[in-house]
């Protein structure tokens, strides 16, 4: 690693800043992000332990949460032991490669993550508008291949971000990531050359993703509720109604926090750089901390089967 021209050239570290304005109170800032991590940590697991244990929650519907937890406990690891090396132990240095691994791995796990939440709302549209058939349409090969194909795309669209930025950008203007993880548009606007098809492709991943998924999700519901509505008894309206209450508010948690982050970062320019942080690692945490306390205090049988489980 060299500099020309006041740029530096390939760099093999970089250094991560954390929260850009709040150096001074990080250690304290790590504190409640740590605690969200032990407390998604454990709710996640104790999910995946229940349904593995329980042979009654074998169904699609937990099947689709289980995946769903583990993807959160994989997505919040990749983040917080660097993130608490910055913060609690002034260890903000990382290799370049390294931090490509990270950016590659955070973004698959939220393209993976976003593939189930379409998955669980397809699941919820047969078993509400198509009941007869819910069996025979969602079966165990189809499960098999969803949670292949939703991994696949992930892993696909994002490989070549990392190409892009190895093969393109070969100078950059600093070596201080003004965040507390690897993000692309981070890494990206550190170069000293254009960086158009890197912005292009990056808005195209989100849009091809987040987009595509939220507007099947939205049309999932659309249906869902036409269907709900047009039932003749009160009690069978809110007995449909109450399964997809908990999959609904893991969708606006979510998408709401996704695309607030996702334009704030990109277009609020105005906005203090301590803000667009705070909001991306909330983005990160809040998720796989609430998915288990909504799915355990809405799901009938996973509060139950939590009530009835050994501890």
């Amino acid at each position: 690693m060299f500099k020309l021209n006041g740029t530096v050239f390939m760099p093999s570290v970089l250094t991560l800043v954390g929260i850009p304005g709040l150096e001074s109170v990080q250690a304290w800032i790590g504190i409640p992000f740590c605690a969200m991590y032990i407390v998604a940590l454990f709710g996640n697991s104790l999910i995946l332990v229940i349904i593995k244990s329980e042979r009654s929650l074998h169904e699609p519907m937990y099947l689709f949460l289980a995946m769903l937890g583990a993807t959160d406990i994989a997505l919040s690891t990749c983040i917080l032991p660097k993130m608490l090396g910055i913060f609690w132990f002034h260890l903000p240095k990382i290799h370049f490669d390294a931090c490509l691994l990270q950016m590659w791995l955070i973004h698959t796990f939220q393209a993976i993550e976003s593939g189930i939440l379409l998955a669980k709302a397809l699941d919820r549209y047969v078993a509400i508008c198509d009941p007869l058939r819910h069996a025979a349409v969602i079966t165990d090969k189809l499960l098999t291949q969803i949670g292949v194909g939703v991994t696949l795309r992930g892993a696909l669209l994002l490989t070549p971000t990392i190409i892009l930025i190895k093969c393109r950008l070969k100078y950059y203007w600093t070596t201080v990531v003004s965040h507390s993880y690897c993000e692309h548009m981070a890494i990206v606007k550190l170069a000293a050359e254009d960086t158009r098809i890197n912005k292009i492709y990056g808005l195209f991943v989100a849009f091809s993703v987040l987009g595509f998924d939220i507007i099947f999700i939205t049309v999932s519901y659309i249906q869902i509720f036409i269907t709900v509505f047009s039932l003749p008894q009160k009690e069978a309206r809110l007995k449909a109604f109450n399964t997809c209450i908990a999959h609904i508010c893991v969708f606006l948690e979510f998408y709401l926090l996704a695309f607030f982050s996702f334009f704030t970062y990109r277009f609020g320019f105005h906005i203090p750089p301590y803000i667009h942080i705070l909001l991306s690692n909330l983005y990160l945490f809040v998720p796989p901390l609430l998915n288990p306390i909504v799915y355990g205090v809405k799901t009938t049988y996973s509060r139950s089967s939590i009530q009835n489980f050994p501890l």
